[in-house]
């Protein structure tokens, strides 16, 4: 078989679309068109049916895609293995989180890593966590981060942190000087809320079911600085990772004040992909995450 037709093959079925894949391979739409054709008359079978400027899979393309995926991943891994036996001193990691662990404590684990491998170029984007575990399964990034697990065997879920949920209000809030809420102290009270499918949306919505409580909801937002926002100009309470409201805890213009039931917890996740290769770069940020999550745990406990 010849494997540049595969992998031209391949990034047509990725992309749907034969000029993308093109721009993908730094080649011309004709030769991309060319080497599918070549492929296909070979072996004497349609792999790809066109609709439109839309390239589809036939049922013998969708089993040929999902191999050449595999053989690509490979050959990725051999050049990867090649780069560590030289120890080259440049490379990249490629990590794709969702909005809360993104924005809260990956910086600070990268900073680290910086630390210790300033040559080692770090790109990290935050997407939904679907997207996030899309990205993984088609191992276009090297790692994710994600708040919750899904039943995917391709995909290798290591729990790293549990952090506290709790409830913020401004410092002039009657509950401000509350040492914990209780399910009562919330019935009835204006909140903004996370956007419906996030996880501490889906966390405080099992908790409000848990104790048959009723709330008047305000706003929903996608992101935590609105909700911070919202709360700290007193238009309701909320509920939030308390890391992410950390900065503002400490400059007083929020309160945080913790849940009398301790079972109310935010879990966050690394992911990989199964046959993910882990180069010696990928390696040491993986050593790296496991310090911050040592001193994460330890600062927890103060």
């Amino acid at each position: 078989m010849n494997l540049y037709q595969l992998k031209v093959f391949y990034y047509a079925a990725k992309y749907e679309n034969l000029s993308k894949a093109a721009e993908a391979l730094y080649i011309t739409q004709p030769a991309v068109t060319k080497q599918i054709q070549q492929l296909q008359n070979y072996y004497g079978i349609k792999l790809l049916n066109r609709f439109g400027k839309r390239m589809v899979l036939t049922d013998a393309g969708k089993i040929i895609f999902g191999i050449a995926e595999k053989i690509l991943e490979l050959e990725k891994r051999a050049e990867e293995s090649i780069r560590d036996f030289q120890q080259l001193k440049s490379g990249e990691i490629n990590i794709i989180s969702s909005e809360t662990f993104g924005a809260y404590y990956l910086p600070f684990i990268i900073i680290d890593f910086n630390r210790n491998f300033p040559d080692i170029h770090v790109r990290s984007n935050i997407l939904p966590v679907d997207e996030v575990y899309s990205n993984v399964l088609s191992l276009n990034c090297d790692i994710g981060f994600v708040s919750y697990k899904i039943d995917e065997p391709r995909v290798i879920a290591k729990k790293i942190i549990e952090d506290s949920i709790v409830m913020i209000v401004p410092q002039n809030h009657e509950f401000s000087k509350k040492e914990c809420f209780y399910p009562d102290d919330i019935m009835g009270q204006p909140v903004i809320m996370h956007e419906r499918g996030s996880a501490t949306r889906k966390i405080i919505d099992n908790y409000l079911r848990k104790y048959n409580i009723n709330v008047k909801i305000i706003f929903e937002f996608s992101n935590n600085e609105s909700i911070k926002r919202s709360v700290e100009n007193g238009i309701g309470i909320s509920f939030v990772s308390k890391n992410t409201a950390i900065e503002e805890i400490k400059s007083g213009k929020l309160v945080a004040i913790p849940p009398s039931d301790k079972s109310l917890k935010r879990s966050f996740y690394l992911i990989h992909h199964r046959d993910k290769y882990f180069s010696k770069h990928l390696k040491g940020f993986l050593n790296t995450i496991d310090g911050w999550i040592e001193n994460f745990t330890s600062l927890q406990k103060i």
